[in-house]
């Protein structure tokens, strides 16, 4: 028997180990068995090579759990080690000192075991005791075991083991009994070790009979050692592709279409990345893309490794040129990984393009399903923007599609304003818009749906990419002014019949929640209707905007901004000015005699003190002023208390009202029975 001390500068490994790779410490499995994977491949190398003249046999890596012993053991029918090779690959750590490490190293636990090649040692973070249990390939090798407790000392000694390989037998810790737990072992074993080079098994497998799960005696194998990533993809059927989509995400709708990676120069990758379809939201959830090594798994948190909106596609990357045992942060600063997220954003967007080219129709008819995912990387990746303003679409309201380019050139004809600026005009709900759209077809305009969860912030993106161009709402004005071609015409009311008329409307407008109105008075034909609701294009899109803009929250707060345009040359607006004027004309001819009276003092106190700097003025100049204010307040006032309670007793100015909140889906409730018991009673 040989005893002896590890060969580290410090006695304190261990205590290392468990204390700065605990977060990770399920990884040690991993480790396990691709330590016992790669001594199996060596051996299957060396019989390719004419070096080794024996049998293969099976070469099947077998975890093994004891719950009684307290044990799990990894064992392999690979290369082996003698004692000497135990001397050389285990006892030797060599690493410059305690302090050093744990200043360099303390955040990075995956990193820790990768520089120091300390794959082994994390058996450690999760037994009390390990063995292993050895017998080289080499003809009239010995077996040999080692044995150590976590401390710095080690046995080895002789063994009885008739066939070659190894089994590493980890004797679990108290503080770590969920590894005795078989749902646990498979779990991981599943997440880490499903695609691994060399059949890995974990049990027997089961089935039904007898009416419980018994164990057959076919062994459980976990993993497919040859993932369809690895094969030839002139040899893969649609199905083929369907079948492992499936496999790899069993809840998962059929995907869209795949695109199957193949490279090998700068760097090798190869993986399978398939479009899910994803309409009602971001599904940025991690573990959609798995990053494999040599088809062992490294992370499924590719956040930062890849450009964000890949997040949302669904598969598998495996390149060798990804470090194994590294962390994520070296990962995201890692060059090769940089070159992999360009290579792989160019094979996206080539690939979506050739679609588009090669089979328009079918990529139209996937587009509601493509549209978050393109709009999501135009937002996020200038390079990807570059590239999808080729196959990124319009889509309006018959349902018909357009490039940016088709689009522009089908209405730049009559969509330009008298500036000479483009005007796309877009919808975002059919029904609730209905009277809009139809407005500004009748004006020969087309316009766009855009319905989707980013067009907001894409329709903010598009009026910087395109030249002197413009998004408006179709409802975000009265019809002449979303694309005015001339200068605005002015309604022939008299300042004093416009501010009774704004009155009238003004002062019977419902109180909603977060809703602020505002009334204007325009001339707009005899034709056109004779009260509509817009929303302010710019707060609407402000606070929509501030849903995904943390820093805009504050505009999530404000109320909603509605303008009612009344249309001075209706008729029923004229009759209802008419009617005002008649019937509140006797008691408003005092009240706006005195209201000329203040507003000409108050005028003629600004005037004469417009002439002098603030600080010039005495307090007695600013007491005249704010009471001729104060006294011009008093009078309106009064104007409009006169005008509030006349208009309370007009039918046909409710009406109106009520007509345009109906039409904008803001008549509910209480409102809207009235409406409809004063609409019944207008027809008697």
């Amino acid at each position: 028997m040989q005893k002896g001390n590890i060969g580290v500068t410090t006695e304190n490994i261990f205590p290392v180990i468990k204390k700065f790779l605990y977060s990770d410490h399920e990884i040690f499995l991993r480790e396990m068995v691709s330590n016992a994977v790669d001594a199996t491949q060596k051996l299957k190398t060396l019989k390719a090579n004419g070096d080794f003249n024996g049998e293969e046999g099976d070469l099947t890596v077998r975890v093994t759990l004891n719950e009684k012993e307290k044990t799990l053991t990894i064992s392999d029918r690979g290369i082996g080690m003698t004692a000497e090779e135990i001397d050389k690959y285990i006892n030797q750590i060599a690493f410059s000192g305690v302090t050093d490490f744990l200043d360099k190293y303390k955040d990075q636990a995956n990193q820790i075991i990768g520089h120091f090649g300390l794959g082994f040692y994390s058996s450690f973070m999760v037994s009390e005791r390990v063995e292993i249990v050895t017998r080289s390939w080499q003809e009239g090798a010995k077996a040999v075991r080692w044995t150590c407790d976590g401390s710095p000392e080690f046995t080895i000694e002789d063994a009885e083991k008739k066939d070659r390989g190894t089994d590493i037998i980890l004797h679990i810790a108290d503080d770590c009994k969920e590894f005795l737990e078989k749902q646990r072992i498979e779990s991981l074993l599943q997440k880490y070790c499903k695609f691994m080079t060399v059949p890995v098994s974990f049990g027997k497998r089961q089935e039904w009979k007898d009416g419980k799960m018994q164990d057959t005696d076919d062994d459980n194998i976990i993993n497919n050692v040859e993932p369809l990533w690895t094969k030839t993809p002139s040899t893969l059927k649609d199905e083929d592709y369907k079948s492992f989509y499936r496999a790899l995400y069993p809840m998962q709708d059929e995907p869209l279409f795949w695109i199957h990676l193949n490279v090998d120069y700068p760097f090798n990758l190869t993986g399978i990345l398939y479009f899910p379809r994803v309409k009602s939201s971001i599904e940025l959830q991690p573990g959609k893309i798995q990053l494999y090594c040599n088809q062992v798994f490294v992370t499924d948190q590719v956040e930062g490794i890849v450009p964000q909106f890949l997040t949302l596609l669904h598969g598998v990357i495996d390149s060798p040129d990804i470090p194994l045992n590294v962390s994520r942060s070296y990962l995201q600063s890692d060059a090769n990984v940089k070159k992999i997220s360009t290579y792989i954003t160019k094979k996206v967007a080539d690939r979506l393009k050739s679609i588009f080219n090669e089979n328009r129709k079918e990529y139209e008819e996937k587009w509601d399903d493509l549209k978050l995912f393109i709009n999501y990387g135009m937002l996020t990746e200038e390079s990807f923007y570059d590239r999808a303003k080729d196959f990124a679409l319009f889509k309006d309201i018959e349902g018909k599609y357009f490039t940016f380019d088709e689009y522009k050139t089908l209405i730049e004809g009559e969509q330009k304003d008298k500036d000479g600026t483009l005007v796309y005009l877009y919808a975002t709900d059919k029904d609730e818009q209905y009277a809009y759209i139809e407005a500004a077809k009748q004006k020969g305009y087309s316009v766009l749906l855009m319905d989707g969860q980013l067009d907001t912030p894409v329709v903010s993106m598009l009026e910087q990419k395109l030249e002197k161009s413009r998004f408006t709402r179709v409802d975000g004005d009265i019809i002449e002014r979303l694309i005015p071609k001339e200068d605005e015409k002015k309604t022939e009311l008299t300042t004093e019949e416009t501010d009774n008329l704004s009155a009238v409307f003004n002062t019977q407008l419902p109180k909603l929640d977060k809703a602020e109105f505002h009334v204007e008075v325009q001339s707009l034909g005899k034709q056109a209707q004779p009260v509509v609701i817009t929303q302010s294009e710019y707060m609407r899109r402000m606070k929509e905007m501030s849903r995904y803009q943390t820093g805009m929250a504050f505009y999530g707060q404000m109320p909603d901004m509605y303008t009612l345009v009344l249309n001075s040359d209706h008729p029923l607006v004229k009759r209802v000015l008419g009617d005002t004027t008649a019937n509140t004309a006797e008691a408003l001819k005092p009240i706006l005699a005195e209201l000329k009276g203040q507003e000409a003092r108050l005028a003629a106190i600004r005037q004469t003190q417009d002439k002098k700097k603030y600080d010039e003025l005495t307090q007695e100049d600013k007491d005249m002023k704010a009471e001729a204010e104060k006294a011009v307040e008093e009078q309106k006032a009064k104007r409009t208390e006169v005008i509030a309670n006349y208009a309370k007793g007009n039918d046909i100015v409710h009406q109106l009202i009520d007509l345009a909140l109906l039409q904008n889906g803001m008549l509910k409730g209480a409102a809207l029975s009235a409406f409809l018991q004063r609409s019944v009673s207008m027809i008697k």
